[in-house]
C-alpha cells in the first residue's frame, strides 16, 4: 500500500456518508501517491453495491483537487474483501447497547403521546431536524412499529439501510441518521407482530444499526403505555420523555397515563409540548381550534404524580404548513424556519438539548498525578 502523506491529509476530510467518519480512518485508503500532477488513489468501498459510491467519488475528487500541485485526479474504486469488512465491523460495533452504558453523554429522548392523531411523529421528525440543524450529531428511531411514518415525514419513504454484513448503517435524511421497521417491510405492509417481536426489534436497533457517536438520540413512540414504552425502559434505563398532546382536556387527561409510566419505569419526563395550540389567523387574531389550557393542565398533573418539576416545554400552533411539510418530506423548522409554529419548536429543541446535567459517575478519561 503506498500513501503519500499530504494526499492522506487531504482524504482525511472526506467522510464516509453513512459511517461519518474520515475514510482513512475507516481503512479505505488503499494506496495514494502523485505523480507528474495526477494523484492516484484507490478508495476500497464497504461492499460492491454501496449506494453512496457517486458521493464518495465526488467528495475525494474535490478534496484532493484543492492540493498545490494537482491538476488531475485519478480514482479507483473498489470493494473491501471479507477480511477487511469483518476488522471494520469489529471496529464500529459492539453487542451491546452503546446508549445504554452510564458513561454514554448521548441525550436519549422518548416522544411519547398518549393516543395517536396529536402529531407526535411530526414533532419527532421536526425536533429531530431542528437539533441537527443546530450542529448536533442526531440519530432518530421510529419505535413506532405498527404505525411506521418517519421515513415518509422525512422524504425518504424508498429509504434502504447498507448492510455491512451483520451491521446495519441507518440512512442520512437532513443530517439525522434514522432507522425504521419501514425501510425492511415492502409495499408499505402492515406489520402484525405481539410484543416479544416488538422488544427484539427495538433491540436490534439499539444493537445492530451503527449510529456512531450521537448528541441526541430521539425515539418516536408508538401512543399508549404498550410493550414497546416498557422495552424502552428496560433497553435505555437513562431515556428521558417528553410528552405530547393537543389542547383540549380530554387529550391531556390520556397524555397523563403516557406520562405516568415513568413512576414505574424510573425515567424522567422532562417536559410536555402542546400541539395544535391556537392557529394564528391572517388578521393576526386566534382561533382555538381544539380549545386551550391542556398543555399546562397536563404538566401540572405530571408533576403532582411524579413529584417533581415538569415544565410545559412549549406550545406549537395549528399551521397547515406544519403538516404539507410532513407530506414533501421536508420538515417545517428546514422548509419554513421563519414561521411561528417552526421558531417554536426551535427553541424547544434548543431548550432540550441545552440543559444543564451533571458528570457524577461518568468516566471522563483522566487519570489523576
Amino acid at each position: 500500500m503506498t500513501l503519500e502523506p499530504r494526499l492522506l491529509e487531504a482524504l482525511a476530510t472526506v467522510q464516509d456518508p453513512e459511517l461519518r467518519r474520515p475514510i482513512t480512518e475507516l481503512g479505505m485508503v488503499e494506496s495514494a501517491f502523485l505523480t507528474d500532477g495526477t494523484a492516484q488513489v484507490k478508495v476500497l468501498l464497504t461492499i460492491a453495491a454501496c449506494p453512496m459510491r457517486s458521493t464518495i467519488e465526488a467528495d475525494v475528487t474535490a478534496a484532493l483537487s484543492t492540493l498545490p500541485g494537482v491538476r488531475e485526479v485519478d480514482l479507483t474504486l473498489g470493494v473491501m474483501s471479507p477480511e477487511q469488512r469483518a476488522e471494520l465491523r469489529e471496529s464500529l460495533v459492539s453487542r451491546s447497547i452503546p446508549f445504554s452504558d452510564p458513561a454514554s453523554l448521548t441525550r436519549v429522548i422518548a416522544i411519547a403521546s398518549g393516543k395517536g392523531g396529536v402529531g407526535k411523529s411530526t414533532l419527532t421528525a421536526n425536533l429531530a431536524c431542528a437539533m441537527a440543524a443546530d450542529g448536533l450529531r442526531v440519530g432518530l428511531i421510529d419505535a413506532d412499529v405498527h404505525g411506521f411514518s418517519i421515513p415518509g415525514l422525512l422524504g425518504i419513504p424508498e429509504a434502504t439501510p447498507t448492510r455491512v454484513d451483520e451491521m446495519i448503517l441507518p440512512p442520512v435524511a437532513h443530517g439525522v441518521k434514522v432507522i425504521s421497521i419501514g425501510m425492511f417491510v415492502p409495499d408499505n405492509k402492515p406489520v402484525i407482530w405481539r410484543g416479544p417481536m416488538l422488544h427484539r426489534a427495538l433491540e436490534q436497533f439499539l444493537t445492530d444499526v451503527h449510529f456512531g457517536d450521537l448528541d441526541v438520540l430521539l425515539l418516536d413512540l408508538p401512543p399508549g403505555t404498550g410493550d414497546i414504552a416498557i422495552s424502552v425502559s428496560q433497553l435505555l434505563p437513562g431515556s428521558e420523555l417528553v410528552v405530547v398532546t393537543t389542547p383540549q382536556a380530554a387529550a391531556a387527561q390520556v397524555a397523563e397515563r403516557a406520562g405516568s409510566v415513568a413512576v414505574q419505569t424510573g425515567q424522567k419526563v422532562v417536559g410536555v409540548i402542546e400541539n395544535m395550540s391556537a392557529m394564528v389567523m391572517p388578521d393576526g387574531s386566534t382561533l382555538e381550534v381544539f380549545g386551550s389550557g391542556g398543555g399546562a393542565e397536563l404538566a401540572g398533573r405530571l408533576e403532582l404524580v411524579l413529584g417533581t418539576k415538569v415544565p410545559l416545554l412549549g406550545q406549537v400552533p395549528l399551521d397547515p404548513l406544519l403538516r404539507s411539510g410532513g407530506d414533501a418530506g421536508v420538515p417545517l423548522v428546514l422548509s419554513h424556519p421563519s414561521s411561528i409554529a417552526a421558531t417554536s419548536i426551535v427553541a424547544m429543541a434548543r431548550a432540550l438539548t441545552h440543559r444543564p446535567r451533571g458528570l457524577a459517575g461518568m468516566k471522563l478519561g483522566v487519570t489523576p498525578r
